[in-house]
């Protein structure tokens, strides 16, 4: 717009306000338009230096001893522009002491035996492949009774609390919230009746699962779960949706065709213990050209999509 037109507004220094029709596009974009790009994390460039920063940076001394997984185009705590990811360590012996907090919180159990996460007085044992649950201001700290490290991966909608700033922490006056072992905790999920499910589901070359919690809803109010299995020698359909999402590579080793929202394609190549980012609005399709089938724990913010009625797909045969 020519500067003759907006030169009125230079008759009213003191108004602060701004003319919406110079930025009417990038406000309502004709597409959406996420600042995140697709990205790969490769375990096993990052384990050693997570493991180096369990040599020189004690529990106490971090709260939480994690390595975030930032997204290349933005800052901590964007691994996508809703949902945070990050790495996190406990040597034998440690505690990560307890506190709450306004987030809601998943862990994705990634190598050790022994560990434990206590969430509000139940203490729940760690296995790979295991999602454990931290819902929203539950007491929460992390053990480990085992003779190795324990990693696992955090899944947490930190983002959103960036434009919506209500979330904090609160400390527990002791290290550990008073807590007693759970056998069956309804805030775990095991990985074997997923895979189970997956395997089973009649289609060889590809299947999904949704994680929902015993009453039939999912994890949280604004993160969902998922499984993928790639059959070998498969493809994935072809999917978009407004939703977000990370994937964690349980198993397998292939490579995903990302296209941007705007038409960039990326190809990302991952392998067991992976972990990879996809914008929302991607079109994303999975690639396993090995004898093996591969397997995905995926969280995305299609729960807070669908409370807020902004939920869209697009899918292809």
């Amino acid at each position: 717009m020519t500067e003759d037109k907006l030169g009125f507004l230079k008759n009213y220094p003191d108004i602060n306000a701004e003319p919406l029709w110079t930025v009417m596009e990038a406000m309502v974009p004709p597409i959406p338009s996420p600042k995140s790009i697709p990205h790969v994390w490769e375990y096993q460039k990052l384990r050693p230096a997570l493991i180096e920063s369990g040599k020189r940076i004690k529990a106490e001394e971090a709260e939480r001893r994690v390595l975030m997984l930032i997204n290349p185009t933005m800052k901590a705590p964007y691994t996508t522009d809703t949902l945070y990811a990050g790495l996190q360590l406990i040597n034998p012996g440690e505690v990560a002491p307890a506190h709450r907090h306004c987030a809601f919180a998943l862990r994705f159990i990634i190598e050790g035996e022994r560990g434990f996460t206590a969430v509000e007085g139940e203490k729940i044992t760690m296995e790979r492949g295991d999602v454990i649950l931290t819902p929203p201001w539950d007491w929460h700290d992390h053990g480990h009774e085992g003779e190795d490290v324990m990693i696992w991966l955090d899944g947490l909608d930190l983002p959103i609390f960036q434009n919506i700033p209500v979330n904090f922490a609160e400390l527990y006056s002791e290290p550990r919230y008073p807590s007693a072992p759970a056998e069956n905790s309804s805030l775990k999920f095991p990985w074997a009746p997923v895979q189970k499910a997956l395997d089973n589901s009649g289609d060889s070359a590809y299947a999904h699962y949704t994680y929902v919690k015993p009453n039939g809803s999912p994890l949280s109010y604004i993160i969902g779960g998922e499984a993928e299995r790639i059959g070998a020698n498969s493809v994935s359909p072809e999917k978009r949706e407004t939703c977000s999402k990370v994937f964690h590579v349980y198993d397998g080793t292939g490579y995903s065709e990302i296209i941007d929202a705007k038409g960039n394609k990326k190809i990302l190549k991952w392998t067991k213990s992976d972990t990879f980012a996809v914008p929302a609005w991607s079109s994303i399709t999975h690639y396993n050209e090995t004898d093996q089938p591969a397997y995905f724990f995926i969280y995305n913010d299609k729960p807070l999509l669908d409370n807020l009625n902004l939920y869209r797909s697009q899918s292809k045969q």
